[in-house]
């Protein structure tokens, strides 16, 4: 992932925008994305990423 962060995408949770760099308070906003079309997935991505990390906590039980 790119350092750079004012070229990197977020996913402001509060409003549902895209934003480039820091534009929101870090509590409003997850990311980052590499690309605005990632960032606008963001609530998708989070979604599986979480099923699937309950899956793996699940098979360890």
């Amino acid at each position: 992932m790119s350092e750079d962060v004012e070229h990197l995408f977020w996913y402001n949770l509060r409003t549902g925008e895209v934003e480039q760099g820091f534009q929101s308070p870090s509590v409003d906003r997850v990311g980052p994305f590499e690309t605005r079309a990632e960032a606008e997935k963001a609530l998708e991505i989070l979604r599986a990423n979480s099923a699937k990390w309950a899956e793996e906590d699940a098979a360890d039980d």
